[in-house]
């Protein structure tokens, strides 16, 4: 199917209250465009509300300081019959995963070979969050739906849900309290089960969380407006627009297609897992080709001649993009920007003091950046493009078009059309370049530097054929990584109150997102052959989720002072899904 721009993608708002009822439930959806078979996903909605389940789900928005409690609801199951639905993507079953019906028990590697076909476990993580650790989204705190039809022998939660005091009043339900202690930004909540937040993020389950207010916003009357709220008619238009940018494929029928053997990666046809140690489903890293935006694939989005603000997300499971607004034809490369990007915030909060102006702006998986961008000087009836420079396979640093071929500049190349219409209402915003926004105190020195390193396996039966896996670890006295598994004890044990510098030792030959749990940390330096260098420009706001690159060290520095259990991980969903994911205690 050759790309074809669509219909905008509709405005998804929603402003909470203090309880709040999300439903994970399947619902087709015309994400491609008109014409093509509509496509079952897997979607949050609110329960009262039915026509906001959609896939991403319904943006929250909350209030700094002001407590929200959600309920999530695993619905996945057939409204008809009751009966529990499979997994929308293959799970591979020999991986280290949520497995409820394994022989050895829940959260454990298994035998079977063959795609799983169970009720489908979810846990929700709220990516970014303040937050305890009950509230988390931990991998082993799922649940699976109450359906009828659940096996008498599977396991209906994950080994540490009941460790947590999880206010479950329901089965296939679970309530997380979020306090909203931080900063104003952008938050994004997705799935988050063990050895499967591939599948399930593909299927649909994520959505954004915006936090708004507190003594670190920038004034309303400062920003562009109007942005989504409750009570809003429908088809307003609004100059604050969250973008979740996600890549994938389809099958002829319209369902997504996901790679359901390894040999789609590199050929290797087996010996598989359990006759070998590498599995047989899991793919080292997958790269769809068509891109999406708001759960449409390509679509058009009218502007007026005003200042935007645009929300970015990746959320892609592999794919690193190289973001530029170009006019004439999308499909040229080189593209010359047309217009830049005013940086105004990072995963955590503003970056404050004045923007940070770029032309191209790379965002791993996961990574959320928060722009201004300025329509005023286009006329009506032109027609710019956000393009992507960024390749068609894993990301080790470099420039397009000289270290690494650019992205396929007809379909994964482009991700959305602006059409520039008349301004309809008066643009009251504040020209960028005039900003001055607020800034977070710094965090307190550092009472330890901690080495941690991220590492890549090959078989160790079947030689030359890698990557087996990649792994997370530490740094041994010879400067080596030392890979460590999930189950491996704890490395990393900060105290209450205490402040960090992690140095992150990247020993394989591709860059990784790598996201800590709880904490919003600073981007300190990098540390590679030619010498060190300091955070990139759009990387001074506070962060989540940081590009270590290969060959470097990346330092960042966080500060914890709530005491639980939480994990750090690579964002590359397939990483985090085979052993590049390690618990951390905060405490004892």
């Amino acid at each position: 199917m050759t790309r074809s721009f669509g219909t905008p993608a509709p405005a998804r708002r929603w402003t909470t209250t203090r309880l709040w009822e999300s439903r994970g439930t399947p619902a087709p959806k015309q994400v491609l465009p008109p014409g093509y078979p509509a496509t079952t996903v897997y979607g949050y909605g609110s329960i009262r509300h039915p026509e906001t389940f959609h896939s991403p789900g319904p943006t929250i928005v909350a209030e700094v300081d002001r407590p929200v409690r959600v309920k999530w609801v695993n619905d996945l199951v057939d409204p008809v019959t009751g009966f529990h639905l499979p997994p929308l993507l293959p799970v591979d079953q020999t991986l280290h995963w949520a497995n409820p019906g394994g022989e050895a028990g829940r959260d454990s590697h298994g035998m079977d070979p063959a795609p799983y076909l169970g009720p489908v476990p979810i846990v929700t993580h709220l990516h970014g969050a303040h937050v305890g650790d009950h509230s988390d989204g931990y991998p082993e705190a799922w649940y699976l739906p109450d359906a009828a039809d659940i096996p008498a022998p599977y396991a209906r939660q994950g080994s540490r849900f009941d460790q947590y005091d999880i206010t479950n009043t329901e089965p296939g339900t679970a309530v997380y309290q979020y306090s909203n202690d931080q900063a104003a930004t952008t938050l994004w909540y997705h799935d988050h089960a063990l050895g499967m937040t591939r599948a399930n993020v593909y299927a649909g389950l994520s959505g954004f969380y915006l936090l708004r207010g507190g003594p670190y916003d920038a004034p309303k009357a400062l920003m562009p407006r109007p942005f989504p709220k409750r009570g809003d008619a429908a088809g307003k238009r609004y100059r604050e627009i969250p973008l979740a940018i996600q890549d994938r494929s389809f099958n002829e029928d319209g369902s997504f297609f996901y790679p359901d053997t390894r040999a789609f990666f590199d050929g290797f046809e087996g010996p598989y897992a359990p006759e070998s140690d590498i599995a047989p489903i899991w793919n080292p890293e997958y790269f769809g080709n068509f891109m999406m935006v708001n759960g449409r694939t390509w679509p058009a989005l009218e502007v007026e001649k005003a200042r935007y603000r645009l929300r970015i997300l990746n959320g892609c499971g592999s794919r690193f993009l190289m973001l530029k607004i170009v006019g004439g034809d999308p499909a040229a490369r080189p593209a010359a920007a047309a217009l830049p990007f005013w940086v105004i915030g990072t995963d955590g909060g503003f970056i404050g003091g004045a923007p940070q102006v770029v032309d191209r702006l790379l965002v791993a998986p996961a990574e959320r950046y928060d722009v201004i961008v300025d329509f005023h000087g286009m006329a009506p009836g032109t027609s710019l493009y956000l393009v992507n420079e960024g390749p068609d396979e894993p990301f080790g640093g470099g420039e397009p078009g000289e270290d690494f071929a650019y992205a396929d500049p007809v379909t994964t190349g482009q991700i959305l059309r602006f059409d520039v219409v008349r301004r309809r209402a008066a643009d009251t915003s504040r020209r960028p370049e005039r900003l001055n926004l607020p800034s977070r105190p710094a965090l307190p020195a550092e009472i330890r530097e901690r080495q941690i390193s991220l590492n890549e396996a090959e078989s160790d039966v079947l030689p030359g054929v890698a990557p087996k896996q990649a792994l997370l670890g530490t740094v041994d006295a010879d400067g080596l990584g030392v890979p460590l598994m999930w189950n491996d004890p704890v490395t990393e044990n900060p105290g209450v109150g205490d402040t960090e510098v992690w140095e992150i030792h990247n020993y394989t030959e591709d860059a990784h997102p790598i996201h800590v749990h709880l904490v919003q940390f600073e981007v300190v330096e990098r540390e590679g052959p030619d010498g060190d260098r300091g955070p990139e420009p759009w990387e001074a706001g506070p962060k989540d989720t940081v590009i270590a690159y290969p060959g470097e060290v990346t330092r960042i520095r966080a500060h914890f002072d709530l005491a639980g259990l939480y994990v750090w991980h690579c964002h590359i969903l397939e990483h985090e899904d085979h052993e590049m994911m390690r618990p951390f205690t905060v405490g004892p």
